[in-house]
């Protein structure tokens, strides 16, 4: 188990602060021409599925509805689990857990909070180059819908 040691601003002794991987959501939103996805306003940069960190006290599936809903201004219905991805090297900045949602997305799309700008594409016709590891969601994605990306 990974951990450093800091020291306890009370008495001074050495205590264990344990390193955990980050609890974190993605969700593929889908509308009637293609899913949702993100240009990120903060690095990486790049094109993304929308998502984020899970607060503390918030589901998953809370946290994924939430995410959709700031970053797209969409509401998400029909929330169905695609996987977990952990892959300790998926996030360049730290060790996350992603688990990856699919919902239908309802209202008009608009990019806030982290999003730069959104744009619906078909999954014949995504950016080549995703952040994170979010071509290999979107491959598992199409699988499962029995498409081909």
């Amino acid at each position: 188990m990974a951990f450093d040691t800091i020291t306890c601003p009370r008495c001074g002794e050495p205590v264990k602060s344990y390193r955990n991987p980050l609890p974190t959501v993605d969700i593929i939103i889908e509308t009637e021409h293609g899913i949702v996805l993100i240009e990120r306003k903060n690095e990486p940069f790049g094109w993304a599925i929308p998502g984020g960190f899970v607060d503390y006290g918030e589901s998953l599936e809370n946290a994924a509805i939430r995410e959709a809903r700031e970053e797209t201004s969409l509401e998400v219905s029909g929330l169905r689990l695609l996987g977990c991805y952990s892959d300790p090297s998926r996030d360049s900045r730290f060790h996350t857990i992603s688990t990856v949602y699919f919902g239908r997305g309802s209202g008009i799309p608009k990019a806030a909070d982290d999003a730069k700008n959104l744009s619906v594409f078909t999954l014949e016709n995504l950016p080549a180059k995703l952040c994170f590891d979010h071509n290999k969601i979107l491959q598992d994605y199409a699988d499962l819908k029995g498409k081909t990306s």
